[in-house]
């Protein structure tokens, strides 16, 4: 199994490609209807089938979508990210975390993304999912982050962006929360 590389095309001109991957099909519909075809591509979890491969285009931007109410959801962003080249953690790899406010949502588990967004210097995402206002601004803002990895805004990087925007966790983290 190779990994997904992201510089291992050309760039296509004037275009960007978002890889979205997420464990549950309804979360990818509800954020992906708002992209235009060309932009996205999907997947449940990574590694990228072999038989598309050559006309597969770059990638400018890998979306981990992470549902807060099923460990699950955790487990596979996880296991999908040994399948990234390295490359792609300067500044093309997000996470998207929906459900956060849940109350059934353990502390432990928020914890673990900030801590896995940290360490891999990753911007971490809330998206509210469950209003079309929640989901609009999330793409939105998915489309933000789109544009300066695929080069498209004058004087910014994917990696500027990321040093901007990455999840850093407070010295106190490894401490019991109190609610």
């Amino acid at each position: 199994m190779s990994s997904l590389k992201p510089f291992s095309k050309l760039p296509a001109l004037n275009s960007a490609n978002i890889l979205v991957s997420c464990l549950c099909f309804i979360e990818l519909f509800a954020f992906c209807f708002l992209f235009n075809a060309p932009t996205r591509r999907l997947a449940k979890s990574l590694p990228l089938p072999k038989e598309n491969e050559e006309s597969r285009p770059r990638i400018d931007l890998v979306v981990f979508i992470i549902n807060m109410t099923s460990e699950l959801s955790f487990q596979s962003a996880e296991a999908s990210l040994k399948h990234l080249d390295p490359g792609f953690f300067l500044g093309k790899v997000c996470f998207m975390v929906t459900n956060a406010r849940n109350a059934s949502v353990p502390t432990e588990r928020l914890d673990s993304v900030r801590k896995l967004a940290a360490s891999l210097h990753c911007p971490v995402l809330f998206a509210e999912d469950q209003t079309p206002a929640g989901v609009t601004n999330a793409a939105e803002r998915l489309l933000t982050i789109l544009k300066v990895t695929a080069g498209h805004v004058p004087m910014a990087t994917a990696l500027y962006l990321s040093n901007l925007t990455r999840c850093t966790v407070p010295p106190d983290i490894d401490q019991p929360s109190f609610d």
